[in-house]
């Protein structure tokens, strides 16, 4: 009696840590910040969100869009020239001299470790000659990246009432400023030292505010990959970081925060993310999608271009759809392996990604010359392609030289 009342304790006992363990991880973190995305870097996939379209005040997170321009108009090693708005701005600062010269890789590390507004100020200004042109760059970019909901009025975040962003948008900027390598190696640097310039003589050391990257914190966490502080009494407390473990790469963006609990919030978040997904392959390169109708006889394989990856909670049974643009293609003639179709990939009503289709064979539309041309071998219809032209030229030559002749011939 005994025994059996001892096996039937132990199998409660591990039913009941079983069971919580499973709702620990079916159950997403709380966070105390007004906008929260949790997002696939890879995808843009959202896992998790809180008011993901609702405008707020960013702060100094705004720093991501200028650092991101920075990169995609700039060498590390390009010389930029400080002026004088650059050493009047308020907020924190590195204090430039005017008429300082430093290096953009300088720049770029007292903007993401110090978030320094001085020095957005002279980025700004090296990219665009002005800010105000910059800021218009800052916004034709947003647009260009899918933000619907984004107005920046400068490149720093110093509040300003028309200076709004969401936590998507502000996902969809770091997830585009993270392609650039320059940039983990930037944010992830615990202390960074602008060397003597012709203004200063000493070198002046810039510490990364970033808790997530210093080993000495509790709040370190392994594979991040870096993250932007912001904060200012009407904006409140923002932050932003990437991490990647095993394969997966995740965003996580806690904007208008009135607690300054985004150390914890961020943590959990990605521990959220890690633990209860998981990377899919959703298609392989070549691997066969369909059979696309051309004719009421004729269906042709279409194949997928690249390899396409997804990020699947463990308890779901669903996967994503494609969906095909469709188009006529009755009167086109494509070989195997061209692309002839576009289909996008939709999960949860999210759209994860355009991709690419191929065609599994070959097709001439039923025209006589293009019909006699399927007959051809690859390397026939290639020389046949570059041998047309030639031949064109040729024909139109000789016309020229006949009414030329005909021309003389009168003149006689």
């Amino acid at each position: 009696m005994r025994k059996i009342i001892t096996f039937i304790s132990i199998f409660i006992i591990a039913f009941c840590i079983n069971a919580h363990k499973t709702q620990a991880i079916d159950t997403p973190p709380t966070a105390s910040a007004d906008g929260v995305v949790l997002m696939d870097k890879n995808t843009g996939q959202i896992l998790y969100s809180k008011n993901l379209d609702t405008q707020y005040p960013p702060a100094s997170t705004t720093k991501i869009m200028t650092a991101l321009l920075t990169l995609e108009n700039c060498n590390l090693n390009d010389v930029v020239t400080v002026g004088k708005n650059a050493v009047n701005v308020d907020g924190s600062k590195v204090y430039l001299f005017e008429g300082e010269k430093l290096t953009i890789k300088d720049l770029l590390h007292a903007l993401l470790l110090q978030s320094a507004n001085d020095s957005a100020i002279a980025l700004s200004e090296h990219i665009s000659g002005s800010t105000k042109e910059f800021v218009n760059l800052m916004n034709k970019k947003a647009k260009e990246l899918g933000c619907k909901h984004t107005n920046f009025v400068n490149p720093h975040g110093l509040y300003d009432d028309k200076h709004r962003t969401t936590a998507r948008d502000l996902g969809l900027i770091l997830r585009e400023l993270s392609k650039h390598s320059e940039f983990k190696e930037i944010a992830t640097t615990s202390i960074y030292y602008i060397n003597p310039t012709n203004k200063e003589t000493k070198k002046r050391p810039i510490w990364n505010k970033d808790k997530l990257i210093q080993k000495k914190s509790k709040y370190y966490y392994e594979g991040c990959e870096g993250g932007k502080t912001g904060y200012t009494i009407q904006s409140k407390h923002s932050f932003v970081a990437t991490a990647t473990r095993n394969n997966k790469s995740l965003i996580a963006i806690l904007l208008h925060d009135q607690k300054h609990t985004y150390w914890d919030d961020v943590v959990k978040l990605f521990d959220y993310g890690f633990n209860n997904y998981t990377r899919e392959t959703l298609y392989t390169k070549n691997q066969i999608l369909c059979n696309y109708k051309v004719t009421n006889n004729l269906k042709i394989p279409i194949l997928a271009s690249e390899d396409f990856y997804y990020l699947k909670r463990k308890d779901a049974k669903d996967a994503p759809e494609l969906k095909i643009d469709d188009k006529s293609l009755i009167s086109k003639f494509f070989s195997k392996g061209d692309i002839i179709l576009t289909g996008n990939i939709i999960y949860k009503n999210q759209n994860l990604g355009k991709v690419n289709l191929v065609s599994g064979t070959n097709y001439f539309s039923n025209t006589l010359p293009l019909k006699a041309l399927y007959k051809l071998s690859d390397k026939q219809r290639k020389a046949l392609i570059v041998c047309i032209p030639l031949l064109l030229i040729l024909i139109i030559g000789i016309i020229l030289a006949v009414k030329k002749s005909k021309n003389n011939n009168i003149n006689y």
